[in-house]
């Protein structure tokens, strides 16, 4: 009996021990910490590229800054491969595994400790460290920015001041590090506008009557005589222009001339950001973290710095934007088709900015993010089915590749194709697709690309999204599901599984994973996307070639970021083609300034960013024209209410139809589990020894045809 009381227990401190916990930092009224001794040694710190894994590197923790190398005499030489600041970074710990987690926003430092022991005392350290450092900023912001700004790289005093500097104010420019010249003029423009200076925690406010009316007498009344008194101070730490709108709200609370300084993650690549409030930058503790992991989720601050040059000739010709073809086995379609396709969406996206998502994550500490249901303004009128069929959007590379006998050049066109598959995200980082119901389909006919695309979802959870593409030229298919870590201040996306195409004119059968995706400034400041790691394109059927692909991790205001390198080499390990460009703007093949064009994405349309910065084939995807309302199963993403009321703007509706749907999977899912019943998908199966993957069952197009979806029982969705 007594080890069965017992039992609950220690079931509770396991779970405790195998989950991640988020560290407290400064709490309100917290002051008078004493400063901690300096700490050293070694960690493990984990690489994603080009060296994978665990590395052994020596720590020093000082002061709450957090400086690595690979040794203590590069530590004594000031050879350091990165700094952290471990005050402005959410940190977390998973006690069984002996990891520490750091999240800087900009970059994810990863380190484990083999020791128990010092497992344990390294959290300690930290923990004071942390504490004391946030205390300092708060206490003391002007000797801490001044006692922890880098040394000067290169006089540079002849250097003009921007356009909205007031030449009277006093210059420290010439102290400045060289490497932040290249974002001074983004800093410059976000400042110049006015959206992006109303934003504060609890909502929008206009900053001049907060300055008017707030300020000490001290200072000037309006903000375009203010900022020459500290931007040239701090300059090179205003990379986010949220830290200007902490410098005035904590400004305005102590009622008193100054403002919280930054320190820079001297990082190789980095950028500094800091939360919209001190409450929510010392409430980090509350942040979600998903329970969701995964060995791969490393970032690397000493990742590779490309030599490639951003000014590459644009001379070479760009891909064929249209393309004329016949619908292979056109009869399936079954009706007319309309030349034309809608230029625009019925309406612009929402305006977000009443939806504190801070609060909505510090409502739901310790779930999972993909069973937390956000507000629908934060989705766009897509779901993940239709993403799937939008990295299909630039299939003319395919049908080029089906053309080209050279197997080194058709390896090069393939991995254009694979790149430009994440072309179409780069201005999306504002919202999320919908998450697909459980049995929800879609499909795509495009004539115009000789293309025929189902998918549907063929698992809740975890979610698996299945689709299949068919032409005379290609077979596309994929299985993919994702693996979802909020870090605080970021979050990244592992999708796990695999892309195929299959050329029939060559017998050809290429096979690439996908890179890791990350969503910087989740609560605070421009949210922007990246992606990142490693992809290897396969000819399962031939071993001619093979093909390398590196997304970079760079930053926001690095000269590299989005930068793609890679190359085909042949069966000895010889490089026979280099590749280089941005997954956003093309793909190149050779060396610069000869290089050529393989791929250049096409223009955004008019407005693209009041329309969730859609591309003109996004627009599309959801256009549901009379003629193929009764061809369509009734399960097609095209009639799901909220996502068509959102595209439509009426997002009350849109979100009162959400929740209807989301109570009714709900319902079917209990009375499933109550039942013992399986969901069996409709238009996919696993194949493999052990069923890892989902292929098309062949049954979609002929069901379509006869007797058709409107004449058959369907599952009721919605």
């Amino acid at each position: 009996t007594q080890r069965q009381e017992q039992s609950p227990t220690k079931t509770s401190k396991n779970m405790e021990a195998d989950s991640w916990e988020i560290i407290e930092g400064l709490k309100i009224g917290q002051s008078n910490v004493q400063r901690p001794d300096k700490h050293e040694g070694f960690m493990l710190k984990k690489r994603k590229w080009p060296l994978k894994g665990w590395h052994k590197r020596f720590f020093v923790l000082d002061n709450g800054m957090l400086k690595y190398s690979k040794s203590p005499i590069d530590i004594q030489k000031g050879k350091l491969h990165g700094c952290i600041d471990v005050g402005l970074s959410v940190m977390s710990i998973k006690k069984r595994a002996r990891r520490i987690d750091l999240d800087t926003e900009e970059h994810l430092y990863h380190l484990k400790i083999k020791s128990p022991d010092i497992f344990d005392s390294w959290v300690v350290k930290l923990r004071y460290h942390r504490l004391y450092r946030q205390n300092e900023i708060v206490r003391s912001p002007r000797d801490a920015t001044m006692r922890t700004f880098p040394p000067p790289a290169t006089p540079s005093s002849s250097t003009s001041l921007p356009p909205w500097q007031s030449p009277q104010a006093p210059s420290t420019r010439s102290s400045l590090p060289a490497s932040y010249s290249n974002g001074q003029s983004k800093v410059a423009a976000w400042l110049q506008e006015s959206e992006e200076m109303d934003k504060c925690t609890e909502g929008k406010f206009f900053l001049s009557s907060f300055l008017s009316s707030s300020l000490p007498p001290t200072l000037p009344p309006s903000l375009p005589l203010v900022l020459p008194f500290f931007l040239p101070l701090f300059l090179p730490l205003l990379l986010s222009y949220n830290v200007l709108i902490v410098f005035l709200c904590f400004l305005k609370k102590e009622g008193e001339q100054r403002g919280i300084p930054l320190t820079q993650q001297t990082s190789n690549e980095s950028r500094l950001s800091m939360s919209e409030s001190v409450s929510e930058f010392f409430d980090a503790q509350e942040v979600l973290l998903s329970a969701s992991s995964s060995e791969n989720e490393a970032s690397d601050d000493e990742s590779y710095v490309s030599d490639v040059s951003d000014n590459i000739s644009e001379d070479n010709a760009s891909v064929t934007d249209n393309v004329s073809r016949q619908m292979p086995n056109g009869d399936l379609a079954g009706s007319a088709f309309r030349n034309g396709r809608r230029p625009c969406l019925p309406a612009p996206s929402p305006d977000c900015s009443n939806i504190n998502l801070w609060n909505i994550l510090r409502n739901n500490i310790g779930k999972d993010l993909s069973k937390v249901s956000m507000p629908v303004e934060l989705n766009e009128p897509l779901n993940t089915l239709q993403h799937m069929c939008e990295e299909l959007e630039y299939t003319e590379l395919l049908d080029r590749a089906a053309d080209t006998e050279d197997p080194y050049e058709r390896m090069a066109i393939m991995a254009a194709f694979v790149i430009s598959g994440y072309s179409s995200t780069y201005y999306r980082a504002g919202s999320k697709p919908f998450n697909p119901l459980l049995g929800e389909t879609y499909e795509c006919i495009r004539e115009d690309k000789g293309m025929c695309f189902i998918a549907e979802q063929v698992s809740h959870h975890p979610p698996i999204s299945a689709c299949h593409a068919d032409s005379n030229k290609f077979t596309f298919l994929q299985d993919v599901r994702w693996k979802n870590k909020f870090w605080g201040k970021s979050m990244e996306i592992l999708p796990i599984g695999t892309v195929n195409v299959i050329l029939p004119s060559f017998g050809d059968h290429y096979e690439w994973n996908k890179v890791t995706t990350c969503v910087h400034n989740i609560l605070s400041g421009r949210r922007w996307i990246e992606h990142y790691g490693e992809i290897t394109v396969r000819n399962t059927k031939s071993s001619a070639c093979i093909c390398k692909l590196t997304f970079v991790k760079g930053n926001y205001w690095s000269s590299n970021v989005n930068e793609v390198q890679g190359f085909v080499m042949d069966q000895e390990g010889k490089v026979v083609r280099r590749l280089f460009g941005k997954w956003h703007e093309g793909l190149y093949c050779g060396v610069p300034p000869s290089a050529r064009c393989i791929w250049r994405p096409g223009s955004m349309p008019t407005d693209y960013e009041l329309y969730y910065g859609f591309t003109r084939f996004a627009i599309e995807l959801n256009e549901l024209c009379p003629e193929m309302q009764d061809l369509l199963p009734p399960t097609d993403a095209r009639f799901r209410p909220d996502q068509r009321h959102l595209e439509e703007g009426n997002v009350e509706m849109a979100a009162s139809e959400k929740q209807r749907i989301e109570d009714m999977q709900r319902t079917r899912r209990k009375w499933q589990d109550e039942n013992d019943i399986k969901h069996e998908p409709r238009f996919f199966k696993l194949v493999g020894k052990t069923g890892e993957r989902w292929v098309t069952n062949n049954t979609y197009w002929e069901l379509r045809k006869s007797p058709g979806f409107i004449n058959m029982e369907n599952p009721n969705l919605w």
